[in-house]
């Protein structure tokens, strides 16, 4: 199995967006008039987190992947990376697509900024999932742990940096998929302008960063789309009180748990996540 044959049995485009003055990389698919669902990844990610998804979606959904800003092959401006500057970008790549609305669905900071772009532009946003999302505490062991393996995982040119890094991700690692997906991400971290664009995508795990962007209780009860809440009980960056918390925290809020499953669901359960997703849209569809 490998990212091509993931995609092989969909229409799609690999396009590269103009969202003011930043272009934004995207894999899109879908009908052209189906309702928006736009992919989030995480921190240090790019949009192939999602190659095991878009196609049970795309049938229905106009399905975007994205590398969010300073990511993957997007735009790098050199400011730090917070999130109402990845909300700001999130914004523009919707009017660039011509998507009034969208569901939102955010792994880890996709799941953070989805959430605030939500309390935010609730006119914007049909629905969230939150899968494994961030933000929400300041734990300095985890921020730290993220730091430096993703310095390595860039700065060093040993691969098995890079592979440590992604096998952090989940609790059983794909060994085919996974080292592809390694040596893709090998890439994208030895970009040069990657390298010189690192500090600002670790801004958030600098504490004092941090705090000013926490997705704190208040906030989170303004959210008024409808809400799912996915997390692997092996999810290496926060456990399931955790997740309760922000299910509690944000009304009606609905928990999906997933047995021996890290910090991917969407991608190590697919198989459970995608039939998940799909059951949760059509009871938020806005058509």
């Amino acid at each position: 199995m490998s990212i091509w044959t993931e995609l092989s049995g969909i229409d799609y485009r690999h396009a590269y967006v103009k969202t003011g003055d930043i272009t934004t990389r995207a894999l899109q698919a879908g009908p052209e008039d189906g309702e928006h669902v736009v992919f989030l990844h995480g921190t240090t990610g790019h949009l192939e987190a999602f190659v095991r998804n878009i196609p049970a979606h795309a049938g229905r959904y106009r399905c975007h992947s994205i590398d969010m800003l300073g990511h993957g092959y997007t735009g790098k401006p050199d400011r730090p990376g917070e999130i109402p500057a990845y909300v700001e970008h999130l914004m523009a790549y919707l009017d660039a697509v011509g998507a009034e609305r969208a569901h939102l669905v955010g792994e880890s900071l996709g799941g953070w900024v989805a959430s605030w772009a939500a309390s935010e532009h609730p006119d914007r946003v049909a629905s969230l999932q939150l899968l494994c999302m961030g933000g929400t505490k300041v734990n300095p062991a985890v921020m730290e742990r993220l730091k430096k393996s993703t310095r390595s995982a860039s700065l060093e040119d040993d691969i098995s940096f890079t592979r440590d890094r992604l096998r952090l991700l989940w609790a059983d690692w794909d060994e085919e998929l996974g080292e592809e997906l390694t040596r893709l991400r090998y890439e994208i971290y030895h970009h040069p302008d990657f390298q010189r664009n690192l500090h600002n995508l670790l801004a958030l795990q600098e504490t004092d960063t941090r705090e000013r962007n926490l997705l704190r209780p208040d906030r989170m009860a303004r959210i008024k789309a409808p809400t799912l809440v996915v997390w692997g009980n092996k999810n290496p960056f926060g456990d399931v009180p955790e997740a309760e918390a922000i299910a509690t925290a944000i009304p009606g809020a609905r928990l999906e748990i997933f047995n021996e499953c890290g910090h991917w669901p969407q991608h190590e359960k697919a198989d459970l996540y995608n039939p998940l997703s799909l059951e949760f849209l059509a009871a938020s569809s806005t058509t």
